[in-house]
């Protein structure tokens, strides 16, 4: 099983970047479609950026597009978001994890057995 630590969180003011990094175990790391969640409070977790295995092609979620771009180093196992231009609703705890819906499918993901601790993300206004 994948083994997920996710870093790079803060408080940042609005309009503010920040550059979040996801580092994972396990050999078939590049063989998988990987994916940014977050989830606000009182929310249920969302996808708001997927990538595939060897990064050639990436989906936004219509409230990130043009202000996230998520990137992956396999060699390194690490999946990066880079958030610019945050505002005050992407207040939340990022996680990455695989993605197994379809590429240009945004709805509710199915059940997972295991995330990451998550990294805890505050824009102020």
């Amino acid at each position: 099983q994948v083994q997920l630590v996710e870093s790079g969180g803060g408080l940042v003011q609005a309009g503010g970047s920040l550059r979040l990094s996801c580092a994972a175990s396990g050999r078939h790391f590049s063989s998988y479609v990987m994916g940014w969640f977050r989830q606000a409070p009182g929310k249920g977790r969302e996808l708001v950026a997927r990538i595939t295995s060897a990064g050639g092609s990436t989906n936004y979620r219509d409230a990130v597009k043009g202000r996230f771009t998520i990137s992956r180093d396999n060699a390194k196992n690490t999946v990066y978001l880079q958030m610019n231009s945050l505002k005050p609703e992407d207040t939340a705890v990022y996680y990455c994890n695989r993605d197994f819906l379809p590429f240009t499918e945004w709805g509710t993901p199915p059940p997972y057995n295991y995330w990451g601790q998550g990294t805890q993300v505050t824009v102020s206004s």
